[in-house]
């Protein structure tokens, strides 16, 4: 690994003051260990279970092609029942995902399975959401664009995951009107003379295995590379940082907007002044000249 990263710190049975005290208010990301054990997910969750109880449902399934102006917002790149995809998942490595599934809509019964940890969080009961990924597939890092904070549930296989703050955003190669860094950056193994400013950005790595509960603050840069076949669950909590919850409200009202606009009227040169801006202001803000 060349990124400069230090491990995620790992706690098991912590207490919902000491949690909010160590992690949420000074926004430091946690492994929590033994958090779920008592759910019926901890023991009943397995992509088999899942298939079981929504192989019959289409999913829709992404991978990591990059942006395409013809493509439109977040639209599937292919679609297929979920017991097929589970299928595919233990038979093969396959790029495709599953994101941002909504369990409650999709699969109602499992809410009896988990429930909204009482760590001092205020969730968004209507959005547990489900990510599905095969053996060395990966998402492109990328923050979320209402800079939540997120506890991510792990269950099955594992996964690799490496995180940065906003405060790292200088040296992220952001492309502009995006929460997306560079998607031609491989953040599991950066070619750092291409990308130069990476060697300057301090984050974090951990490595999640089934039952582990990641705990991602505000805003946080996330990659997360599946090791093996896997899926994860999240809960999100509305960010409190006022700046934050401004970012977020323009990103969602105006930003997502402005850029369906700008593809449709440019096409493909929007996207690529997009990528070229990413290195020109990155390079720029960091004294960097190539």
């Amino acid at each position: 690994m060349k990124l400069n990263l230090q491990e995620i710190p790992r706690v098991r049975d912590i207490a919902k003051e000491t949690f909010v005290r160590d992690y949420l208010k000074p926004q430091r990301p946690v492994v929590l260990e033994g958090f779920i054990e008592d759910w019926p997910a901890y023991r009943k969750w397995s992509l088999d279970y899942m298939k079981e109880k929504a192989g019959h449902k289409t999913v829709p399934l992404y991978d990591d092609r990059p942006v395409n102006h013809k493509e439109g917002f977040n639209e599937p790149h292919a679609k297929m029942k979920l017991a097929a995809y589970v299928d595919l998942l233990k038979r093969e490595p396959t790029r495709y995902r599953i994101f941002l599934w909504n369990i409650l809509k999709e699969i109602p019964e499992l809410r009896e399975d988990f429930g909204y940890p009482d760590i001092g969080m205020r969730f968004m009961k209507g959005l547990p959401m489900l990510f599905f990924g095969g053996r060395d597939s990966y998402t492109f890092m990328h923050y979320d664009t209402d800079l939540a904070n997120i506890l991510h549930f792990h269950f099955e296989g594992r996964k690799q995951c490496i995180l940065f703050s906003q405060s790292q955003n200088r040296y992220m190669y952001k492309v502009p009107h995006s929460t997306i860094a560079r998607e031609d950056i491989d953040f599991y193994d950066p070619d750092l003379e291409k990308w130069p400013a990476l060697k300057k950005a301090k984050g974090y790595v951990t490595e999640l295995n089934h039952g582990d509960v990641l705990f991602m603050p505000e805003g946080y840069w996330h990659y997360m590379r599946y090791i093996t076949p896997g899926f994860s669950m999240s809960l999100r909590s509305i960010t409190r940082n006022p700046k934050f919850f401004g970012k977020a409200l323009y990103n969602l009202l105006i930003m997502r907007h402005f850029d369906v606009l700008m593809r449709k009227m440019k096409g493909q040169s929007w996207i690529d002044h997009k990528n070229e801006q990413a290195v020109i202001r990155t390079h720029k803000r960091n004294g960097i000249k190539v």
